[in-house]
């Protein structure tokens, strides 16, 4: 990764959490390599607003066909965009951008998110670095 999109991509995802403290706990998802946070429906709106000023673009049932490559397969990789699902992004057509995940619970009670950092060129051994750097933000 080359140092800038890595210290834009770090800097995103501390402001990000940073603005997130009080508000969501983390967790890791192993299942899906991200941290993850659920919260009831009664913060949705704070929480997207939170996205909203953090994440540039949003995509939903109506137009990920027309996401770039890369969001089109982080997409699959989450078992699609459903109904009420969101799939925000920064820059992706950049070598390192980060994703958020929005999916609404089938009880209308509950809410999860789920973000992660990507970056294009990483070998197997810095994507795990990278993975430690994010729990260690999320306070995992």
């Amino acid at each position: 990764m080359h140092n800038a999109d890595r210290s834009e991509v770090e800097s995103v995802c501390k402001d990000v959490l940073d603005a997130f403290q009080g508000v969501l706990s983390w967790e890791w998802d192993s299942r899906f390599r991200t941290i993850l946070a659920g919260f009831s429906a009664d913060k949705k709106d704070n929480v997207h607003e939170i996205l909203d000023r953090y994440f540039n673009i949003a995509w939903d049932v109506s137009n990920i066909d027309e996401a770039p490559i890369v969001v089109r397969a982080i997409d699959k990789h989450l078992g699609g965009i459903r109904s009420g699902q969101l799939l925000f992004n920064t820059h992706p057509n950049q070598e390192a951008f980060i994703f958020c995940a929005w999916w609404p619970w089938g009880d209308g009670n509950n809410i999860s998110v789920r973000m992660a950092p990507v970056d294009k060129t990483l070998s197997e051994a810095e994507e795990a670095e990278l993975i430690k750097r994010l729990k260690g933000w999320a306070g995992i």
